[in-house]
């Protein structure tokens, strides 16, 4: 594993777990087979800018000074960016896709990747398009469906404008 990939890990750890120190961090790692030494571990946390904090909890843990937020964000505020800013949503296997105005996409990936809905595996977002990845366990129907509702859309609207092509 290269540097790159262990920082990379480090940080999905840091973002998902409460981890309050570098001797845990090494042992996390170990579990997922990731030989690394303490002081390996300690010059990453410090090449990645962390910082020890008390979370909305009261738990100390570390975390990446440049992360937005330890705590993910509110679904109402997905709500909100989902209902303004989204127009039709469709879904291909664990695809789904989100139409929305020119410019917009951005705002309404970034609320979605900040809401950390369950099963979704990632987003990409380009100027009007958003393509969200279910992960298998979810699938796109039912995070479509999810997304739908947040949206305000029903499921009539989109598929009876698939059904003009």
């Amino acid at each position: 594993m290269t540097k790159t990939q262990r920082q990379h890990r480090i940080s999905d750890l840091l973002e998902r777990e409460v981890i309050s120190t570098a001797a845990q961090l090494v042992a996390r790692l170990a579990s997922d087979g990731i030989a690394a030494t303490q002081a390996t571990v300690t010059r990453d946390l410090q090449e990645l800018g962390t910082v020890k904090v008390r979370d909305l909890h009261g738990s100390r843990r570390i975390v990446i000074a440049s992360a937005p937020s330890v705590a993910a964000a509110p679904i109402d505020h997905l709500r909100r960016m989902m209902g303004e800013w989204v127009g039709s949503i469709d879904v291909s296997l664990n695809l789904v896709v989100i139409r929305t105005p020119p410019g917009c996409a951005h705002v309404v990936a970034s609320a979605l990747d900040r809401s950390a809905l369950t099963g979704v595996l990632g987003s990409i977002a380009g100027d009007d398009t958003i393509l969200v990845i279910a992960d298998e366990k979810r699938g796109g129907p039912a995070l479509a469906k999810e997304l739908r509702t947040l949206a305000g859309l029903d499921d009539i609207t989109t598929t009876s404008r698939k059904g003009k092509k």
